[in-house]
Parts: C-alpha cells; structure tokens; sequence
C-alpha cells in the first residue's frame, strides 16, 4: 500500500463524437496558444503595436512551435527515422515496422525554442520591423506560461514520465501497466515554467528591464533550461545521444547552451544603457 502515492489512469480523451476526438493534450495546445495570444495582445497594446502585427505573430509561433518541437524531437532523440521512416515525421502515422496511426507525440522544446528564434527574426523583419530582441524579449512571456500547459498534456498522456521513487510517495501511471510510484517529472517541470513565468512577467511590467535590449530574453534561457535541466535528474530517460555522452541525459546536455546564451545575452544587456542599443 502506498500512502503517500495516487493511481493516475485519466481518460485521455474529453470529448468523443465518433468523427471527431477531442484529447486533453490538444486541448493543452490550444490553451497554451490561446492564453499567449491575450499576454501578447496585453503587451502589445502597452508598446503601441497593431493588432495586425499579433495577429501575425500567432501565426508565426504556432506553425515555428509545431513544426520545430517535431522536426527535433527525431533530430536529437530519434535520427534513424529520417531515413526508416521519413513520413512519419510530418504525418500523424508510422509505416514501419506496421502501420499505426500514433497522433503527434514526438515533440521536443529544444527544437521549439530554436525554430522560435528563427521565426521572430523573420517576423521582426517582415512585419514588426523592429530588432530581433525586441520580439524575443517579450514572446518568452507567453512561451514561458504555455510550457506549463505542455506538461499538463504530457502526464495526460502518462508520457516523460519520472524515474521510480522506489518509496511510497509519487504518482502511479497504470496506462504503463504498472503498480509502483514514480516522480511526477511532468508536474515538476510544470511548477517550474509557471515560476519563471511570474518572473519575467514582474521583472517587464514592474522594472525596466524590458528597456535592455536582450535581458528579459536571456533572463528566460537562464531560468528555463536550469528548470529544465534539474527536471531531468527525475526523468526516465527519453533516449538520444546520452549513452555516447554519458553522465547528464540528452535534455541537459541540450539545455547548457542555451543557458550559456542567456548568460552572455543578461551581461550583454546590463552593460548596455537603453540610448546605446542598436535599432
């Protein structure tokens, strides 16, 4: 008996009319890009930006966010299937070695968070014409809140789960066919983004930090991919390149870059006076 554990066995899907299925996971993407889209439109009513240009925006991080977590996922944890099976990356369905309807569930913050940034730099080109980190500084707001949604829709589907307690606290995933605990991994991480959220979003309305050309950007490099980072030490490994590595999973050693980025981005921007900054 595990007093200090819960049988977790959800439902996945909320809504079933036969034709169409409505998942708790999809139903976290949409809350996720609904919530950033009104942080977005708040933001952007505070600096004076056309609701054309949000509009835009959406668009622009939907399609990066998709298309990116996906296109990495197999990238870093899964390269044979580049050449095994080639479309089941942009299709909802795998062919080897049976064919199997699979949904889109190889999804990867990594490849994310790199397709974002190439995404504002066209958006911040096209459409904003304004510089790159102005963009950056303000979108890892309600990037930050929708990785919390993103995690929710992970232990929906019992999936990144955490490694065995091997005590009587944690959760009991019972669609792995399982009877024992094991950490909450997708929870953990979720508190963390939520953190990070409050503080960016205290640091861009209550400073002015936002007026430093790349703080807030790598203020949330620093503090998200540490989350991420320290989220890792309770994850069951997701494979990749880490056997060859050793010592940290494939997670971390991913997220020391971008943590070093956001280190050099806050020294940048705090020897940088705002009348100082390229435009």
């Amino acid at each position: 008996m595990h007093l200090l554990s819960f049988t977790w066995n959800p439902d996945q899907v909320l809504l079933d009319l036969g034709f169409f299925q409505l998942r708790y996971y999809s139903l976290m993407f949409v809350i996720a890009f609904s919530l950033g889209w009104f942080i977005m439109k708040k933001i952007y009513k505070k600096e004076n930006q056309s609701e054309e240009a949000l509009d835009s925006l959406f668009i622009y991080t939907v399609l990066a966010t998709l298309i990116g977590a996906r296109l990495g996922h197999f990238l870093f944890y899964e390269p044979s299937v580049f050449i095994t099976d080639p479309l089941s990356i942009i299709l909802p369905v795998k062919f080897s070695p049976e064919f199997e309807f699979t949904g889109f569930r190889g999804l990867a913050s990594h490849g994310a968070a790199i397709a974002i940034i190439i995404a504002m730099y066209y958006y911040s080109k096209k459409v904003l014409h304004k510089p790159i980190l102005w963009i950056l500084d303000r979108i890892v707001i309600p990037v930050a809140i929708g990785g919390v949604f993103v995690r929710f829709g992970n232990f929906f589907n019992s999936e990144i789960i955490g490694k065995p307690t091997n005590s009587d606290y944690g959760v009991v995933f019972t669609q792995l066919g399982e009877s024992f605990p094991r950490h909450p991994a997708q929870l953990y991480e979720a508190a963390g983004y939520l953190l990070v959220f409050i503080i960016l979003w205290y640091f861009y309305w209550k400073t002015d930090k936002s007026t430093k050309s790349g703080y807030l950007f790598g203020l949330f490099l620093v503090l998200l991919w540490t989350v991420r980072f320290i989220a890792e030490f309770y994850k069951k490994s997701q494979g990749g390149f880490e056997s060859e590595l050793g010592l940290l999973s494939t997670g971390q050693w991913l997220s020391i870059p971008f943590i070093l980025v956001g280190i050099y981005f806050m020294f940048r921007a705090s020897k940088t006076t705002p009348s100082t900054v390229a435009k």
